[in-house]
């Protein structure tokens, strides 16, 4: 139940990781340095929510709150671990996002492993539900990572997956994107990937305003590209299985 603690050092002792990140939303556009990030009219709000490590789900719960009480209309989460202590928190701040009408975009994680909600956090699950109640966030996207590579190595060989649990899949193998100190680097994750989708998102609500948080979601899954292909399933020793599997 604490709130109102920290700081305005986003910086921290390495903003390597959220630099990279927001970048690729938001650096601009066509003026000759660097590259390109996805989204022309978006404005940045850092909130440094994760250490070097696991993050706590009270962390993730107040920034997710911080967020919306402060005009986000879409929060990027490029972070995620495999046990939550306290999810019902992190559920309610879901939630009041949902009722904000706030769109959440999550990277899937990088254990080249099928996720579940029983073993990746966050995600959309509600852990309990009400009489009738919904079961599953409407207003988050999880983000699986593709290669440049195409084919049968379409899909990153760290990227987590699941037909049920991972909505979509975006860019997220050498990605060149903005660093501290005026660097530029090629990093590569579903962190990556999660702020592609967070930026073609917000172009969308750029355009269309009273487009809703679900609206959005169901934009982007009916327009993605799909993929027909069989692909190296992440983490085998090979094997090969349709996309759509994943």
């Amino acid at each position: 139940t604490e709130k109102g603690y920290g700081n305005n050092d986003v910086r921290g002792p390495d903003a390597r990781h959220g630099t990279h990140v927001a970048g690729i939303i938001g650096a601009i556009r066509d003026n000759g340095i660097g590259m390109n990030g996805v989204a022309n009219n978006v404005r940045i709000m850092s909130v440094r929510a994760v250490p070097d490590g696991d993050e706590r789900d009270k962390d993730v719960a107040n920034a997710i709150r911080y967020a919306v009480d402060n005009g986000a209309s879409i929060i990027n989460m490029s972070f995620g671990k495999g046990f939550s202590w306290n999810k019902k928190i992190v559920d309610d701040a879901v939630k009041y996002a949902a009722k904000k009408d706030v769109l959440l975009v999550h990277a899937a994680g990088n254990s080249a492993m099928e996720v579940e909600p029983t073993n990746n956090y966050p995600n959309d699950r509600y852990d309990k539900k009400k009489l009738f109640g919904k079961r599953n966030a409407k207003n988050w996207i999880e983000v699986g990572a593709l290669s440049w590579k195409g084919g049968e190595d379409a899909v990153a060989t760290f990227s987590n997956y699941d037909q049920q649990n991972v909505d979509l899949f975006a860019p997220g193998v050498a990605i060149y994107s903005t660093v501290p100190d005026n660097q530029y680097e090629n990093l590569q994750g579903t962190s990556m990937a999660s702020p592609v989708v967070a930026g073609v998102a917000a172009i969308l609500r750029s355009y269309f305003p009273k487009l809703k948080a679900s609206q959005v979601k169901a934009i982007l899954q009916e327009s993605v590209v799909p993929l027909n292909q069989t692909v190296i399933k992440p983490g085998s020793d090979g094997e090969k299985v349709p996309f759509k599997t994943l």
